[in-house]
């Protein structure tokens, strides 16, 4: 088979770059591993203002607008509550997203093969595994939207994601409760080593999860999941569905990586390194950088010349993660309850209230292009 350009992976990330170069007149092969995109779902779905801003995400796909956040110690007594005049955050349906991103991508002309899952490269094509067996694909370019271990950046001998978390939760249907919408994060090194545990409430479905460093759990990431879901707060009230869906994997928190392109192919969300390193949020970022990967893809593919992937540079965008970067490594320190909570000392303080609004509730993004 002959395409312009072949991108391995349908998350967001890979669904959005597809689409955008269908738009633009070129042929596009996509594969995914998975036999179902609403199968193996690896992300909270965590939409911020400014994505809502910016993006026409399906209104169906998304939950009720947040507004209110509780930030809580290890002891989880005396939480702060900050809450925003506008609406902060959305958490999408992400299966359903996956199902209308992909009809947008096959209206586009997009070539969607699943259950499909890319072997590697070999010569001048690339060896993709589907479910007639082994195929050579010749593209011109390639994409590497398969996630934090991806196995294109190895191929193309680009940067890989070295500073990495793992996260799971569990996700299921709520009925009633005690308050409105709202974000629960809690801050406690035994649960959640060097990140947070979070509950996600927004009236319709919750979210209960936790991430940190794997070397970090003492039980295991599973167990830490289990004893949060026990005493887990903001579900007071909530009737909640037998049916629990859960979620894992690798969230990268190194910034975007350097090295994110070549004559042969380029890298997008998770495997470019594209998540913030603070919140650890990545639909924001994977949805920008899309954009600007599809743009110098069409560019190459349009004047020939493969130069102009240089354009393409994650070194020049790294440089907007500086502070976030230093922020990642001070929480990373946070190793015990009782310095988490003397970090709530400072929160606190109306200078300590200001700086977790300007976090949580701020206007920036993924730094431009």
């Amino acid at each position: 088979m002959d395409v312009d350009v072949l991108v391995v992976g349908a998350g967001l990330a890979g669904l959005y770059t597809a689409t955008l170069l269908a738009q633009r007149g070129h042929d596009v092969l996509l594969v995914e591993r998975r036999p179902k995109l609403t199968g193996a779902i690896r992300t909270t779905g965590i939409f911020v203002r400014r994505t809502l801003d910016d993006f026409a995400l399906p209104p169906d796909c998304l939950g009720p607008p947040i507004r209110r956040v509780v930030l809580y110690p290890p002891s989880q007594r005396h939480p702060v509550t900050l809450v925003s005049a506008r609406d902060e955050y959305r958490v999408a349906d992400m299966a359903r997203l996956y199902v209308a991103a992909s009809s947008a991508a096959a209206d586009a002309g997009v070539r969607i093969s699943l259950g499909t899952r890319y072997a590697g490269r070999e010569a001048d094509s690339f060896l993709v595994v589907g479910p007639d067996g082994p195929a050579c694909v010749r593209a011109r370019f390639v994409v590497g939207a398969d996630g934090a271990r991806s196995r294109v950046a190895r191929d193309l001998a680009l940067d890989r994601n070295r500073h990495l978390l793992v996260g799971a939760e569990k996700v299921f249907a709520i009925s009633g409760g005690e308050e409105p919408p709202t974000f629960h994060c809690v801050l406690d090194p035994s649960l959640a080593p060097g990140y947070l545990a979070w509950v996600i409430n927004d009236g319709n479905r919750a979210h209960v999860g936790v991430a940190g460093y794997a070397d970090r759990f003492p039980d295991g990431l599973r167990r830490a999941l289990d004893r949060f879901g026990a005493s887990a707060p903001g579900l007071a009230g909530a009737g909640r569905s037998d049916e629990v869906e859960r979620r894992g994997g690798p969230i990268p928190v190194g910034g975007v990586l350097r090295r994110i392109s070549c004559v042969d192919g380029l890298l997008v969300g998770d495997a470019a390194g594209a998540v913030s390193p603070l919140t650890a949020g990545g639909l924001d970022p994977c949805l920008r950088l899309s954009e600007h990967a599809a743009a110098v893809l069409d560019e190459a593919l349009r004047a020939g010349r493969p130069d102009a992937l240089s354009h393409y540079d994650g070194a020049v965008l790294r440089a907007g993660f500086r502070g976030r970067l230093m922020l990642r490594h001070g929480l990373a320190q946070v190793r015990t309850p009782t310095l988490a909570a003397t970090a709530f000392t400072l929160l606190r303080t109306r200078f300590g209230r200001a700086a977790a609004g300007r976090i949580l509730f701020g206007d920036k993004s993924f730094p431009a292009p």
